[in-house]
């Protein structure tokens, strides 16, 4: 096969592993991109870092490509410019399964055990780094793929997605670096089988428990058109529409998703939020707030029997919430509202309403699982509230909800979300979506919620344990035992 080819095959593998994420979630076809990548590797290590960045290529341009709707639809950016940024965007994120293609071309050994332990661990923790590098972009972590009905779901609770990462980059490399030698194919595969059936054990494990009475919480979808959303004529439309859905859907704690009011929490009239939040019940209210000193916070507040709460996000998002110091050239292209904000603390304590404690996350808080976990144990319910309008219908949404439903398995915690136009959702503990409104349409979904305690093995150690495991797998591929006395051969292409 030509090195072109070869390329072109890993960039179609990596398009082809988005199938495994939400919407579709044919989470096996995930893994056999990933078996595809790693055929690759071993016939011509060589080549490993080139397949790698192709694949990734491929993977973020069929997968993140919704960025293009935020920057020329609502970001103000000509189509040209938006589409260059998509395609430069999706070509640095692709550096990270590059590094792991880098990372097993240097250290494999020919040996079929070590070659499938060191690409696991190089996959895992090139995307463990890019969670953090730069302030992370998590998003399309292979093992997101894998929430229920996956198996492998299961290893969530105990190491987190990168664990669940690493199980199945190690399901998805054994059979193929085991390939060519029957009686190894079958340890191989006898292993992989193992690692499955594990996953499926753990996910019977209740890590945490409900406690008391269910509380009844209605989160409210406004569907207000983002384009419209922040236009000051049409401010009645935003303060009309949530106080209809309150009226319509009462419940013991009412939610309005992230900035769900065009105005400042400071400006909101008090005669409007006493009709939001009737007697007897607490309202969560997603909106700007300011500090004496004039910083802007994107924030959450409650108002309830104790008073008034708020909430500040802390992981902001570069050139939506706030601009790098060496990037401030791009607001000239950019129309984002309120795009300059403050940062929270890291941990805050949750609301107390209704004899439960919420741990409120603000959109994109959410796909970090080493966060989310600072509230707990005390925290017994999540709350995510989002604005994803900005992405219009694009896969962005159930890509968001689906890293929801990994949050809600790594805490054994239940997971409300309260969006602007969609997935508003309620998540048990195991991952799994109980109920859900369709997205772009203007509804309430009333749910009875139990509260959890106790703490998963991820909410005690968080993502050390996954980390330090792929360290040991790639140690382990480097120095333990002695490489093949030949080559594996390599396979056709």
């Amino acid at each position: 096969m030509k090195p072109v080819h070869r390329l072109l095959l890993a960039a179609v593998l990596g398009a082809l592993a988005v199938g495994g994420f939400a919407p579709l979630e044919w989470f096996p076809l995930t893994a056999c991109a990933l078996a595809g990548l790693f055929a690759l590797w071993r016939s011509r290590p060589e080549s490993a870092p080139a397949t790698a960045y192709a694949w990734g290529l491929g993977l973020f341009l069929a997968g993140v490509s919704w960025i293009y709707v935020s920057l020329s639809r609502y970001g103000g950016m000509g189509v040209p410019l938006s589409l260059l940024a998509v395609l430069l965007f999706a070509a640095v994120l692709a550096v990270f399964p590059m590094l792991a293609g880098w990372l097993f071309r240097r250290l494999r050994r020919g040996s079929w055990r070590t070659d499938a332990l060191l690409a696991a661990a190089a996959w895992t923790l090139s995307e463990w780094l890019r969670t953090w590098f730069l302030t992370g972009f998590p998003w399309l972590i292979v093992g997101y793929s894998q929430t229920p009905p996956s198996p492998l779901a299961g290893f969530a609770a105990v190491f987190g997605v990168h664990g669940v990462t690493l199980a199945l980059t190690l399901v998805a490399a054994l059979p193929v670096f085991a390939w060519g030698d029957r009686r190894r194919f079958m340890r191989a595969g006898a292993a992989a089988l193992a690692l499955v059936l594990c996953g499926a054990g753990l996910a019977r494990i209740a890590w945490t428990t409900p406690r008391g009475a269910s509380v009844s919480v209605s989160l409210l979808q406004g569907n207000i058109e983002q384009s419209l959303k922040w236009r000051p004529e049409l401010l009645s439309l935003s303060l009309d529409t949530y106080l209809d859905l309150a009226r319509r859907h009462p419940a013991r704690i009412v939610v309005l998703p992230e900035t769900a009011l065009p105005l400042a929490f400071e400006r909101i009239p008090a005669d409007y939020l006493a009709a939001l939040r009737p007697a007897g019940s607490d309202l969560i209210l997603g909106t700007v707030t300011f500090d004496r000193d004039g910083s802007a916070y994107n924030a959450a507040v409650s108002l309830g029997a104790g008073g008034t709460r708020r909430y500040a996000k802390s992981h902001l998002v570069p050139f939506g919430e706030f601009t790098p110091a060496l990037f401030q050239w791009t607001l000239k292209l950019l129309s984002i509202p309120m795009s300059d904000f403050s940062r929270g603390g890291l941990r805050q304590p949750p609301f107390s309403l209704a004899g439960e404690k919420l741990a409120a996350d603000i959109c994109y808080e959410d796909a970090f699982g080493e966060e989310i976990v600072q509230a707990l144990p005390e925290a017994s319910i999540l709350l995510n509230l989002s604005n994803t309008a900005w992405f219009g219908d694009s896969l962005a949404q159930p890509q968001h909800l689906q890293m929801s439903r990994m949050r809600a398995l790594e805490t054994g915690r239940p997971m409300l979300r309260a969006t602007n136009t969609g997935m508003t959702a309620f998540i048990n503990p195991d991952g799994v979506v109980l109920a859900q409104l369709p997205p772009f349409v203007a509804g309430g979904l009333t749910v009875n919620v139990h509260g959890y305690d106790g703490l998963t093995p991820y909410a005690r150690w968080q993502d050390w344990p996954a980390v330090l495991l792929a360290l040991v797998f790639l140690v382990a591929g480097r120095f333990v035992g002695r490489p093949s006395g030949r080559q594996f051969p390599r396979m056709s292409g």
